[in-house]
């Protein structure tokens, strides 16, 4: 992992005295628990079946603030070091309704991410198919650029380099990434741009899009072709495939039985596309916070149920169901692993030490009180991080043990 310093260790205990969730970049650091899954997930799957064209889903199950993002992040983390793209979806009813599969597949556009380093991650980054494209042809223009062509050769190789560029399901998608490229070849922003707008699923202008190849909008009926164009692209230009992770970031609010149906009948259709020849090279994971939305009496809950029965342990990979809470055997030793891992990112942002005593009784007596809170609205462990952060800005400045009291005042 990258050096940890102070700038970036405050950045960590910010974010996780604000809110408990982990930041995009640090969690790596307060990381318990989660290697018996993370690595059979990498074995089973990143480093082989998915790498050589499979495809699978799996459904990830951890209460609200039960560390579903944390493990989302170590996920993408794993892919990303076997070349994967990676695409962290928070769904929403708003942004992201689950019931709208265009509006699915505008998310996984606009949060497809590349290999970062974590030098990269720091720095700042944008995210996105219209990133990734710019940097796509950047690295083949410089793979061209290194032959030493003349401007006009340079340019000619890498025109008959996006000829060859097929196999790809919808015309539309491939004309429309063709095009794309070709309009950053020809320094055309406002082209690149217009080609953009209907990549990111934001609306469809045949006067203009014809003139590129591209002949549809993106709707419900075309949005699985467009998803599977997609993922056929990314293996094409080198990369192992696509691991889209979803992460169910609200409860979802009361839906009209049409629109549950639908959010059901989606994740259905999702979860049988990965055993189709033609969906290759991708992983979805789905988290949610519990299985109620699951249930119900037609038959489309039924054939849900029956797809998401199989539980996913070290002695099973091939299981459906992730259960996060299943991986933690003693949660109060859980927690006071955890505490002690974010005790040393605190003493690096602030340059202090504390006496291990002191801060062993601390982080114990948050332990047992996050337990006792257990089954209110905050999930546990998330209540955790978030005091434990809490009471070492006690012990630094008060410079004694914190009180329950102290904690919730």
């Amino acid at each position: 992992m990258y050096q940890l310093n102070p700038d970036v260790a405050k950045r960590i205990i910010d974010v996780v005295g604000a809110n408990g969730i982990p930041p995009e970049y640090g969690f790596q650091y307060f990381t318990v628990g989660l290697e018996p899954y993370l690595s059979v997930i990498n074995k089973e799957y990143f480093s082989s079946f998915i790498k050589q064209g499979g495809s699978a889903f799996k459904l990830v199950v951890g209460a609200y603030g039960g560390g579903k993002t944390h493990f989302l992040y170590c996920l993408r983390d794993y892919a990303w070091k076997h070349n994967f793209v990676v695409s962290y979806v928070s769904l929403s009813p708003g942004d992201c309704p689950f019931h709208k599969l265009d509006l699915v597949y505008s998310a996984i556009v606009k949060n497809m991410m590349p290999p970062l380093s974590e030098s990269e991650i720091l720095s700042g980054y944008e995210k996105g198919i219209v990133s990734f494209l710019r940097s796509w042809f950047t690295i083949k223009q410089k793979e061209f650029d290194d032959k030493n062509l003349s401007k006009e050769e340079s340019n000619n190789e890498m025109l008959e380099y996006i000829k060859h560029l097929e196999g790809i399901e919808s015309i539309s998608f491939i004309n429309a990434i063709k095009s794309a490229y070709n309009q950053l070849l020809l320094k055309n922003d406002e082209g690149f741009k217009n080609i953009c707008q209907w990549l990111l699923g934001e609306g469809y202008l045949g006067k203009i899009h014809k003139n590129y190849g591209i002949l549809q909008k993106i709707d419900r009926t075309t949005a699985f072709p467009m998803i599977r164009s997609l993922l056929r692209w990314i293996r094409e230009i080198g990369y192992s495939g696509l691991i889209i992770l979803f992460d169910e970031a609200e409860r979802v609010p009361s839906l009209s039985t049409k629109q549950k149906e639908m959010h059901l009948s989606n994740l259905r259709e999702i979860i049988d596309e990965c055993g189709h020849a033609n969906f290759q090279g991708t992983m979805f994971f789905y988290a949610v916070p519990d299985e109620n939305f699951f249930e119900g009496r037609t038959q489309i809950y039924e054939a849900l149920k029956q797809r998401l029965t199989t539980v996913f342990n070290e002695l099973n990979p091939t299981g459906v169901k992730i259960e996060l809470e299943k991986v933690v055997y003693n949660q109060l030793e859980f927690l006071k692993n955890i505490g002690l891992k974010l005790k040393n990112i605190y003493e690096t942002a602030y340059n202090t030490t504390f006496k291990e005593e002191d801060v062993e009784k601390t982080i114990d007596i948050i332990a047992n009180y996050a337990l006792e809170q257990r089954y209110g609205d905050i999930g546990y462990k998330r209540l955790f991080v978030q005091k434990c952060i809490s009471g070492f800005e006690f012990l630094r400045q008060q410079g004694n043990i914190p009180s329950n009291g102290d904690l919730t005042g």
